[in-house]
């Protein structure tokens, strides 16, 4: 018998498309702890991990790189750019202790040049998730997936991937251009 928080997993996870059907949800809410890690730059991703959290009972992480990413958007964008380019892997600032506890792990992160960022990519390879059902939470600015499934089936081939919550968000690049055109405008009106 299910607990009623247990109920409410499935039902969230059954509404929100994260699982295929109830018997996949009351299969996954039966087998153990579960775990919502996820690395956000703009807070989009954080909002989602929190209401994850909240309605699943789960325990939550932040993935964090061991060096901060710059705060300036463009910054960030020409960082990611060549860590990819170069297959680097930042380290972490921390580690999930005790990842052999969890059964689930719902991995939230954003959309970084059409793939998973860097930073989720040195997650999957420190983190052991053979036998865990892992189910992404993905936010993008209008380019999809890109090929962020594929990555985490190739760094977590021993976990079983549930459908992603795939989410399209505010993109930060447009939100800059629409300030600078007004900001434009504005100046030429005086």
């Amino acid at each position: 018998m299910m607990t009623r928080r247990q109920s409410l997993a499935v039902g969230l996870g059954t509404s929100l498309g994260l699982l295929a059907n109830r018997a996949d949800a009351q299969q996954i809410s039966g087998r153990g702890r579960t775990l919502v890690a996820f690395f956000t730059r703009s807070g989009n991703t954080k909002l989602i991990a929190g209401k994850m959290r909240r309605d699943l009972g789960a325990d939550l992480f932040e993935i964090q790189p061991a060096e901060p990413y710059p705060e300036d958007y463009e910054a960030t964008v020409a960082q990611a750019e060549r860590e990819k380019q170069a297959g680097y892997e930042p380290p972490l600032k921390e580690p999930v202790a005790e990842i052999g506890a969890y059964s689930t792990l719902y991995l939230g992160f954003p959309i970084w040049g059409e793939t998973t960022p860097t930073v989720i990519k040195s997650f999957l390879s420190k983190h052991d998730l053979s036998g865990k059902d892992l189910v992404p939470l993905i936010t993008h600015g209008g380019y999809g997936t890109g090929d962020s499934l594929a990555v985490l089936g190739r760094l977590a081939p021993q976990a079983r991937l549930g459908k992603a919550f795939v989410i399209r968000m505010d993109q930060e690049r447009a939100i800059l251009r629409d300030v600078s055109r007004w900001l434009e405008a504005s100046s030429s009106r005086k």
